[in-house]
Formats: structure tokens, C-alpha cells, sequence
């Protein structure tokens, strides 16, 4: 079993709500930049731990609108959850690493992290994934549904059974405490899971997390990796 599995937690929109979660150590904090979202962001990011990688989330931006709020935000991570194409995220991991601001703010020369999403129901094409490798930085799994994220449901985990690549992976969509079990079967296996992404099983209302209920998760996440 995995014993550095990282956590995101994503779709954070109030700001006294993002520094309760970030008291709780994450690895990730996600923001979402779509207006379509309930989770769309439109405030100010309180002043979050440099452990902690702020991560902007994007459906089918155009590449200025990300570069604007990776150097607006201090953005480590990107996470592209539309239809971007190999060559589109190939031209913004060059503009990420060259069209940023100020050396700094930190953000300067450092390589931002890029997810790439894919949806997934019951099925799901691998090869697809090949022309992304060697260009982003970890895939990120995600039911495939009406809404682009927080659906509120699991794909079926075993269509990863089929998985071919090296590449990590984040797992996500409708991830909550009734998953416990499944997350525990799928860190036994060889798949290279790097994350969880959590995000609607946690909110009281669109974009407001649970801290109490987040918390308890964390923990026994943690005691199933150290224990393992």
C-alpha cells in the first residue's frame, strides 16, 4: 500500500472556509475557474501555507486566461478538466514555465504541476492517454456525468484494472467516508495512485467544506497508509 498518498481538496470558494481547511494540511487546495461551477471562484485566496500547492482548476480556458490567474493566484498546479488536447497542454507547459511573473512572488522558472482530467463511467479507452505522457504531470480520473466535477458519485474503480501507463494517477469524483473500503483495495494494488481528490461528499452547500467531517477523513486515510 502507498504510504505518501497526497490529498486535494477542491472546489474551494469562502475565504474563512479556506483557512479552516487549510489548518488541516492538505496537499492540495483546488479552485475552480468556471463559470458554469456553483464552485466558481471569484475572491480573494487567504494566505495558504507554502507546503500546501494552490491549484487552479480550468474547462477548456484559453491558455492567457490560466497564465493571468497562475500569476495572479501563485498557482503550483493546473488542473485542465475539459477537452485540451496533447498540443494545447504541451504549449502551456512551456508558457507556465516561461510566461510567468515575477521572480519573486516564487512562481518564476519553478515547473507547475499539470492534471490532466478524463471521465470515466463503467469504461474507458487507455491508449487515448498516450499522446498526453511525458507532457503532463499526473492523469486524474474522474466520473464521467452531467457536470464537469462534483457529480456526488464513484466511477466503477475496477475499469483501472486496464490501466497501462506509468503515469501517477488522482483519483476523484464523489470520493467520501463510505469509500474508505475501496480506497484501502485499490492502495493494495500496483496501480501508481498518487492522490485523492475530494471534494462534493465534504460541503455543507456548494464550495463550503465539512472541516469536522473532512478532518475524521483525513485521519483514517492516514492510519490505513501507515498502517499498511
Amino acid at each position: 500500500m502507498k504510504n505518501n498518498l497526497k490529498i486535494k481538496v477542491c472546489g474551494m470558494k469562502h475565504p474563512e472556509n479556506i483557512v479552516e481547511v487549510e489548518a488541516l494540511q492538505p496537499d492540495y487546495l483546488g479552485f475552480i475557474f468556471y463559470e458554469k461551477s456553483p464552485r466558481n471562484f471569484e475572491k480573494n485566496i487567504p494566505e495558504v501555507s507554502n507546503t500546501i500547492k494552490k491549484t487552479g482548476v480550468f474547462v477548456d480556458a484559453s491558455i492567457n486566461f490560466i497564465i493571468e490567474k497562475v500569476n495572479e493566484f501563485g498557482f503550483k498546479a493546473v488542473q485542465l478538466h475539459g477537452n485540451e488536447s496533447a498540443e494545447y497542454c504541451e504549449e502551456l507547459k512551456g508558457r507556465l514555465l516561461f510566461d510567468c511573473a515575477e521572480p519573486e512572488n516564487g512562481i518564476c522558472g519553478l515547473p507547475i504541476e499539470i492534471f490532466k482530467v478524463f471521465g470515466i463511467k463503467d469504461q474507458f479507452d487507455f491508449s487515448v492517454l498516450a499522446e498526453y505522457e511525458g507532457i503532463v504531470d499526473y492523469f486524474l480520473f474522474d466520473t464521467k456525468g452531467k457536470e464537469k466535477g462534483g457529480n456526488g458519485y464513484t466511477f466503477d474503480w475496477s475499469v483501472l484494472k486496464n490501466y497501462n501507463s506509468k503515469m501517477p494517477i488522482i483519483l476523484s469524483g464523489g470520493i467520501g467516508p463510505k469509500e474508505l473500503n475501496k480506497i484501502e483495495q485499490i492502495l493494495k494494488t500496483d496501480l501508481p495512485i498518487y492522490a485523492l481528490d475530494l471534494n462534493s461528499k465534504f460541503e455543507e452547500g456548494p464550495g463550503l467544506k465539512d472541516t469536522a467531517l473532512l478532518n475524521e477523513f483525513l485521519k483514517k486515510v492516514k492510519m490505513l497508509t501507515v498502517n499498511s
